[in-house]
């Protein structure tokens, strides 16, 4: 663990798991008329505190395994949204919830990032001496 990741603490590992979730919230919005489509969503407090406790989920443990990609977020933690009222061509996307969920998201996503700013505000401050 360097010197940066306890100066901004949990919040760059937030901005990750945010950004990643706005893409998959997103999908679903885009989505809402595909026949068939299901709805995803990912478990951010569990995947925030995962990160936080040093849990690495999948590991390569071999030289010839596949390496997990740079994604924040591994396939196995999208999981399916179960629908509150299933439509007759399969499509589990309740748009005005998706657009609750994405602007919460984004919300969060910019209030972490008014944090980190303000770091960084400050450590600038202290390097010029201010």
């Amino acid at each position: 663990m360097s010197i940066l990741d306890n100066y901004f603490g949990i919040h760059e590992r937030a901005l990750r798991i945010r950004d990643h979730r706005s893409e998959i919230l997103a999908a679903n919005l885009a989505n809402a008329d595909t026949p068939g489509y299901q709805a995803r969503d990912i478990d951010f407090k569990k995947l925030l505190s995962e990160q936080s406790s040093g849990h690495q989920g999948m590991l390569a443990t071999h030289q010839r395994h596949i390496h997990p990609g740079h994604s924040p977020v591994a396939p196995q933690d999208v999981a399916f949204r179960i629908p509150e009222q299933p439509s007759l061509d399969g499509n589990t996307v309740n748009a005005e919830r998706e657009q609750v969920e994405f602007a919460s998201n984004t919300l969060q996503y910019q209030a972490s990032l008014e944090f980190v700013n303000s770091k960084i505000s400050g450590l600038l401050r202290a390097i010029k001496g201010q």
